[in-house]
């Protein structure tokens, strides 16, 4: 990767307030790298620039970070990886599942998790509506659905006092306001990318 591609992530998780040792930085350049290469064959991202994968992907991913707790955490619909990768780096401690209905875009995560040494993560290809598990503390997202209907399709994987975490754009009022009663906004932050003027909100979210 080229040295803007570096000074662009180094300046923009520091202004995110992430901070990173040099193996989460050396794997975060991987994930770049694997990423760009893979995308010329498999399209798996519009953006093709790295400059802009670092501002749209990996900032853009590790921007919620100080909302992620875990210990358990699911990225729905995570197709390349984002943004579980991106979290399983920064927190080795968490345990990431990421689900995706796509071959192609799983078979990277898990070349991702091969070639990363990744032991945190856990690449699954099944439909949402499939797939079983005991129950996860949190529940991400990332341009997934509504709210209603990631609520509905992920309710029954949220653990006991665990929280759904949706990355979303700025119009989120109307999704907001249709939610059910059993469903509280814990929180609903606008999140602030580096390099990206684009608007985006994280939302927060429990049952009552």
């Amino acid at each position: 990767m080229t040295p803007g591609c570096e000074t662009r992530l180094d300046t923009g998780l520091a202004a995110l307030g992430v901070e990173v040792d040099a193996t989460a930085r050396e794997r975060l350049l991987a994930l770049l790298a694997l990423l760009h290469k893979w995308n010329r064959a498999y399209n798996l991202t519009a953006v093709r620039d790295p400059e802009q994968m670092v501002t749209r992907h990996l900032l853009d991913s590790a921007s919620i970070a100080a909302a992620v707790r875990g210990p358990t955490l699911l990225d729905v619909g995570a197709g390349a990886g984002l943004p579980g990768l991106v979290l399983a780096i920064l927190d080795p401690r968490l345990a990431v599942t990421m689900l995706d209905g796509n071959g192609k875009k799983v078979r990277f995560q898990r070349q991702a998790v091969l070639e990363l040494g990744l032991d945190n993560v856990t690449p699954v290809q099944a439909r949402i509506e499939t797939f079983e598990h005991d129950g996860f503390d949190q529940i991400v997202s990332r341009a997934f659905a509504d709210l209603a209907t990631f609520l509905t399709l992920t309710g029954p994987l949220l653990a006991e006092g665990g929280e759904w975490l949706a990355m979303k754009g700025r119009d989120v009022e109307t999704e907001l306001a249709a939610l059910p009663s059993e469903v509280t906004l814990v929180e609903n932050r606008r999140l602030t990318v580096p390099g990206d003027e684009a608007q985006r909100v994280l939302v927060r979210l429990r049952r009552s």
